[in-house]
């Protein structure tokens, strides 16, 4: 069993119109709800993968009813939710069909007591005895402390259970400190955390401050990673349009499903991006066109440390230029290192 944690969990909105424009009324073509939560998102698509999963954070009120009543109905998911007092916020999505962007609101989420913080504690440390990884995804709701996550880290460890990071800000700095398995921010979130805007360096910086391994997304670029194993570079055979929303959740599925099946990084991280890429197609989050998946499967480029240092350092004097060899489709994003070859260039 796979463990989701989202302490924030939401009720996820999505509103569709034609052109969305400031200051004036809009005609909503659709309306989707799906429960949400970054945590809530990756178990959705790990059950569609085929692993069974837990899924645990709190939940309140009328929206966290409505949440907990349509995840009855998600094939595979178990619902482990800790019931609170206070009421479980709501996303909002506003979707311009015309254009494909989004407009995203996030609602803060319910303040949680120390009583509900202590039984949360409780339950998480019973949940880890059957599973086999465990994700910490999103924000930190009102009155949870802000290293709760490196705490959950540590004993996560301390039940030899791998672990993987996905949140932002204070949270990342202490959690990371706490040694998981593998975190993922985006572009936004590693700068923050390490000050340098240049992926390549910045992951080398979070992985010296204890991660295993660094996976950050680069949106529309796929992803950098830095693993014991070396760097890599992911990237999708195309630019896509449509809803960007869930697409890093469903990045975090292929990472956490790749390292329970015990993958080699290459194949964990094409299915990573093969899955975010197909995210963006689909209507809502936590859902990707499995068609578009399957297709995008064996189109996933993955380049070693020389191709990294060339696409994510462009302004050197010197680059290193890779050259690969065409890849079978049974060889779907394995780039083997005997494949690469550098050569040094003037910078264009």
């Amino acid at each position: 069993m796979i463990l989701t944690v989202t302490p924030n969990t939401a009720l996820d909105i999505t509103y569709r119109v034609r052109s969305l424009r400031p200051h004036t009324a809009h005609r909503v073509t659709e309306v989707t709800e799906r429960p949400g939560g970054k945590g809530l998102n990756v178990a959705r698509v790990l059950a569609a993968l085929g692993h069974e999963v837990t899924v645990t954070g709190f939940t309140g009120g009328v929206t966290g009813r409505a949440l907990r009543d349509q995840l009855a109905d998600t094939p595979g998911v178990v619902d482990a939710l800790i019931p609170v007092e206070g009421a479980t916020r709501r996303t909002i999505a506003v979707v311009d069909t015309t254009t494909g962007d989004s407009t995203q609101l996030n609602e803060p989420g319910p303040e949680i007591t120390p009583a509900e913080w202590a039984a949360f504690q409780e339950a998480y440390e019973v949940l880890l005895r059957s599973a086999s990884a465990v994700a910490l995804c999103g924000s930190l709701p009102p009155g949870v402390p802000v290293g709760a996550y490196a705490g959950l880290i540590r004993t996560a460890r301390a039940a030899a259970v791998p672990v993987l990071l996905d949140t932002s800000g204070e949270p990342l700095r202490r959690g990371i400190a706490a040694r998981p398995d593998i975190v993922k921010p985006n572009a936004d979130e590693l700068a923050e955390l390490t000050g340098s805007h240049e992926p390549l360096q910045a992951t080398r910086d979070a992985r010296r401050r204890g991660a295993h391994a660094v996976v950050a997304s680069l949106g529309a670029q796929g992803l950098v990673a830095h693993t014991p194993d070396g760097l890599w570079r992911a990237t999708p055979p195309r630019r896509v349009h449509g809803n960007p929303t869930g697409a890093g959740d469903s990045a975090v599925a292929g990472l956490l499903s790749g390292l329970v099946e015990h993958l080699p990084w290459p194949d964990r991280l094409a299915r990573a991006v093969a899955l975010a890429t197909a995210t963006v197609l689909a209507p809502v989050a936590g859902e990707f066109d499995r068609q578009a998946y399957a297709t995008l499967l064996d189109q996933i480029a993955v380049t070693g440390d020389a191709f990294v240092a060339e696409r994510v350092s462009p302004h050197k004097k010197v680059r290193q230029v890779s050259f690969i060899s065409t890849v079978p489709k049974s060889a779907a994003g394995k780039i083997l290192r005997k494949d690469l070859r550098t050569a040094e260039v003037a910078p264009s």
